[in-house]
């Protein structure tokens, strides 16, 4: 197993440079009382370099996420009675991944029948990069090894540990081992995804590669701190990054604006927009601005 320590740089944009060339990202989720979810990733993501962020939310909540952030794009989705996507939002979700670089799953969606159909047809879809946090990994796990034996999207999952849990019981009979480490190369290798368990010392890896990631502090244990790494690996990985790279830079800069920010107001008072507006301090400590 190969230890990776050297965290991967953007490479400096050309002069010449268009909004077309720095990714499309779509993040897909919300639901009637989760509208910050989305919005925090898609947010998250436009202050991690992508071009062009589209959001796609249950018509129900779209008024809510379109007013939260001017500068990402709104794509209304069918609802279900209880305020969630439906399994008519395949369609449009479908397309919409095709159109974009990567596609983000997750944040705020919510469980029920259309947002594992959804997902479902997410992951057979063949050439489409997808990140899966949140909710989509309880989806996930709901569905057992159906969607594993499936698979045909690139994917970065990036569980909690309770997601990871549920994960977990969900591909093997045995019991999960007490290492982080195991647990997510175990789940890489069944999965053949990027793995991204959260927590203190981050665990990332393709099941042949580890990193355990540096920064971070107890004040990132909020609410929408995920959503807002999702943005940010969904973001990188549209910019040229293999999965693996973006996982492993997208966790060490959101660990770093959590840094940055702690110093400037302290653990106890940050929450997740304070890491969005970190991540322009942590791109320039890192020598990308």
């Amino acid at each position: 197993m190969q230890k990776i320590t050297e965290i991967p740089k953007l490479n400096p944009r050309p002069a010449d440079g268009h909004k077309g060339l720095f990714g499309k990202v779509l993040i897909v989720g919300g639901s009637v009382g989760f509208s910050g979810a989305p919005a925090l990733a898609g947010r998250a993501a436009l202050r991690s370099g992508a071009g062009l962020v589209r959001v796609a939310v249950p018509e129900l909540i779209l008024p809510v996420v379109a007013t939260l952030e001017p500068c990402y794009t709104t794509i209304p989705l069918a609802a279900d009675v209880d305020g969630r996507m439906a399994s008519e939002a395949a369609g449009v979700i479908l397309r919409q991944a095709g159109l974009n670089d990567v596609t983000a799953f997750g944040p705020g969606a919510g469980l029920g029948p259309g947002v594992s159909d959804v997902l479902m047809e997410l992951v057979q879809m063949d050439k489409v990069r997808l990140v899966v946090d949140a909710d989509g990994l309880n989806a996930l796990a709901g569905l057992g090894k159906g969607w594993v034996q499936k698979k045909q999207a690139s994917m970065i999952l990036t569980p909690h540990p309770g997601e990871m849990a549920r994960l977990w019981k969900s591909l093997f009979r045995k019991a999960i081992p007490e290492s982080r480490t195991e647990q997510a190369i175990a789940v890489a290798n069944a999965t053949e995804s990027i793995i991204v368990l959260k927590g203190a010392g981050t665990v990332v890896t393709d099941g042949k590669q580890v990193y355990i990631n540096t920064t971070g502090n107890p004040g990132m244990a909020t609410a929408g701190a995920g959503d807002v790494l999702t943005g940010v690996i969904a973001a990188l990985a549209g910019q040229c990054l293999s999965d693996f790279d973006a996982a492993v830079l997208g966790v060490y800069l959101h660990g770093l604006a959590g840094d940055i920010t702690a110093q400037e107001k302290g653990q106890i008072g940050l929450i997740a927009t304070d890491l969005i507006e970190g991540l322009p301090k942590a791109f320039l400590k890192t020598g990308v601005s």
